[in-house]
């Protein structure tokens, strides 16, 4: 099936040179010779993500004005999403990027500046730096916005903080919001404490579980069936599912969603390890394990060392040109990891116990810790000694009734 994958993956490569090299802009020709390579590319068994279901809704861009939220993950066969549809005919006028870029190679938190796309010409706008969403001029003649993001299904990755200030702005200019849906790796299961509202923040913004099993989709539909948007804001919205998907299909992703999720070990333990963003404990950044491993200069009794450098995606990781001691996570199967490992506060009880019996400080001199716990319990059962059981167990009442909200939304 690979060989056959790739036979058809070098006829639609083709199709799209031709295309560009012609200078062709009979759209209706473009989207029936790319949505066709697209089709016989595929088996019936396949995970088919929404941006490769072209047919179902180039019509609703055609000969319109469009916008469009995308990153590296933005890909159709290899080809990304922007250039396959400007190479069909589409009017792209405007890209926006979310945290980590349009290419997604800045680091976590680094702001990203405005720039212009050689590729379409288009200007691409930054929604990760002095705005979060897009403006009334950023809107300015569209007629369309189509967002293609790779989630993970956890609440801090702000991939869905983006989503919400999108939504906001198509429903106050009247503008469509078509959602390419992709599978979200973390769907699984729902787990974590709910998101306080003194917490909510650009890592945290509505009352959800840290791990809130679901598409990025079926997301954006419960932001307006629980009318989150600003002053009960309605986004005319359209989300295209994925084929052959459910909440329990394992999904590797076949590009990293951001610098630091390299693999998908490092998705499956992210849940679990982001908390230590708010601590003084290293989860990788610096070294080639982001997210699957902990540690700390003070444990010298660790199970293993090693130096934290500077590099790409990490520039200034913590604890920069220090060798640290760590536990490694990279022994945990993939398959234990999707069946049996959710929410794990069992690093966080070890490693709080650990310093603070040496003395050491543990959080962060700010309330980043809470904002990623969308808590302050968390903070409070740790210093009460209570236990990573006891800690989980705070939170299931509010798991059970999430669980109901959520199904009203459910796609797959």
């Amino acid at each position: 099936m690979n060989m056959v994958k790739d036979f058809f993956t070098m006829i639609f490569l083709s199709i799209l040179f031709l295309t560009m090299s012609t200078s062709c802009r009979n759209s209706d020709i473009g989207t029936t010779q790319v949505a066709s390579a697209i089709v016989a590319s595929q088996s019936e068994s396949d995970v088919i993500p929404a941006a490769e279901r072209i047919a179902l809704y180039y019509p609703q861009i055609q000969g319109k004005k469009v916008g469009m939220v995308v990153n590296q993950t933005s890909v159709v066969d290899g080809i990304h999403l922007v250039d396959t549809l400007k190479l069909m005919g589409a009017d792209i006028k405007r890209i926006f990027a979310p945290e980590h870029g349009f290419r997604g190679k800045a680091d976590a938190g680094e702001h990203v500046k405005d720039q212009m796309d050689v590729m379409t010409g288009a200007p691409v706008i930054s929604l990760y730096g002095k705005k979060k969403g897009p403006s009334a001029d950023d809107m300015e003649g569209l007629e369309v916005m189509i967002f293609d993001i790779q989630d993970v299904g956890v609440r801090f990755y702000t991939y869905i903080s983006t989503l919400h200030y999108v939504m906001q702005a198509c429903a106050d200019h009247n503008i469509p919001l078509i959602i390419l849906d992709r599978p979200n790796p973390n769907a699984h299961y729902v787990d974590g404490p709910i998101l306080e509202e003194e917490f909510k923040s650009f890592v945290g913004m509505h009352p959800v579980p840290t791990v809130y099993g679901m598409t990025i989709g079926e997301y954006g539909q419960m932001i307006n069936g629980e009318v989150w948007l600003h002053e009960g804001a309605q986004c005319d919205l359209t989300v295209i599912p994925c084929k052959n998907y459910d909440h329990k299909t394992y999904y590797n992703l076949p590009i990293k969603p951001s610098p630091n999720l390299p693999n998908i070990q490092s998705i499956f333990l992210y849940p679990s390890l982001c908390l230590f963003e708010g601590t003084h404990v290293s989860i990788g950044r610096g070294t080639d394990m982001q997210f699957q491993m902990y540690g700390h200069p003070a444990w010298k009794d660790a199970p293993s060392q090693i130096e934290i450098k500077s590099m790409p995606g990490a520039k200034y990781p913590k604890h920069e040109n220090k060798s640290i001691g760590y536990r490694s996570l990279q022994d945990l199967t993939k398959g234990s990891l999707h069946n049996n490992h959710g929410f794990d506060m069992s690093y966080l009880v070890e490693m709080y116990q650990m310093l603070t019996s040496q003395g050491e400080p543990f959080f962060l001199d700010n309330n980043f810790f809470e904002k990623l716990a969308g808590t302050d319990q968390i903070r409070s059962q740790l210093k009460a000694g209570k236990t990573a059981d006891e800690i989980s167990a705070s939170w299931q009442n509010g798991i059970e009734e999430f669980k109901l909200i959520r199904e009203k939304y459910l796609i797959y």
